[in-house]
């Protein structure tokens, strides 16, 4: 659905709420069209899969569902799909916040998700693994309890998977620090071959030490552009207009990352078209390009749609190409 708004980004502040930072914009009338959505209906954190002709997306809990997927073949029509691609959770799993999977395949017909669930015991967002034949589901839960969950870290949420040039897989997440006055890791390990085990030690990248970034990053994705490794991430309250995407770089997966200046994108960046833009992917298209995947919020602060916007690189640094 598309409705144009005049809106002023203050006034989206008061209506962001939970909000911890303001968006520093002048009252100054602006026309903006934040609701013109590629999927058109609660679809956050979203993950991208390419494989064979189509593009899968997967996203937090919604709909019922522990996770919900769409199908694209060029990555601006999509169909959403009337399945839970993970119709079972782990025994070790509550119910209700299966947030962020991430899909990967792993072999030709060989897929593996990654996906943050509420823990059982000790109470906290945890890292478990499913697998299966098809990217449509049903994936089932593997081993006994989660792959990542740091008691002492706050848990671990927002996987995300890269491969190597040397074919080392690794995983990504962030320890879920501030849900207890923690600060907030990205950190990456090797994971084995089927992708479903971490295979040696784990390294911590970044943490939220940035004006722009509150109190918290999260959500990275780890890409090799022009010979560059770039780690885009997100930062601050994802509740409210605050909610960034940022990035660093490094020579290697391993680091050390150097951040960029200031972010990547924001509401501010976007003129208030994109109202707290953060929960990125990366993205090949069919021409070759890359694009930015990521939800942001209506104009009434109720649902995070997703956007897809052209992503252009310039030895390693990403630019967002705004409409």
């Amino acid at each position: 659905m598309r409705r144009s708004v005049v809106a002023l980004v203050a006034v989206a502040v008061a209506l962001a709420g939970c909000s911890s930072g303001g968006s520093g914009a002048d009252d100054a009338e602006v026309q903006v069209d934040t609701d013109d959505f590629a999927i058109d209906q609660d679809f956050p954190d979203p993950d991208v899969l390419a494989t064979g002709d189509r593009y899968y997306a997967f996203a937090t809990n919604g709909a019922g569902f522990n996770v919900q997927a769409a199908v694209s073949t060029d990555l601006e029509s999509w169909e959403t799909l009337a399945v839970d691609v993970l119709p079972e959770l782990p025994d070790w799993a509550s119910p209700g916040k299966t947030w962020a999977p991430e899909v990967t395949e792993v072999a030709p017909g060989d897929f593996v998700m990654y996906f943050t669930a509420a823990n059982k015991s000790p109470a906290l967002q945890c890292i478990g693994v499913a697998t299966a034949t098809n990217p449509e589901g049903p994936f089932t839960p593997v081993g006994t309890g989660p792959i990542v969950c740091p008691p002492d870290e706050g848990g671990a949420i927002d996987a995300a998977t890269f491969v190597d040039d040397d074919g080392t897989r690794y995983l990504l997440w962030k320890n879920d620090g501030n849900c207890c006055g923690l600060d907030t890791w990205l950190q990456i390990a090797p994971l084995s071959a089927d992708g479903t085990a971490i295979v040696g030690e784990t390294t911590k990248l970044l943490m939220q030490d940035q004006d722009w970034e509150g109190n918290l990053i999260e959500a990275p994705t780890l890409v090799k552009r022009d010979g560059v490794y770039t780690l885009l991430y997100s930062a601050n309250d994802y509740g409210g207009d605050a909610y960034a995407t940022g990035y660093a770089t490094a020579p290697s997966a391993l680091g050390p990352f150097t951040k960029a200046d200031g972010p990547l994108l924001t509401t501010e960046i976007s003129a208030g078209r994109y109202l707290g833009p953060g929960g990125q992917d990366v993205v090949t298209a069919p021409d070759g390009t890359d694009v930015l995947v990521f939800p942001s919020w209506d104009s009434l602060f109720i649902q995070r749609g997703v956007n897809v916007v052209p992503l252009e690189w310039d030895e390693g640094k990403p630019t967002v190409v705004l409409p």
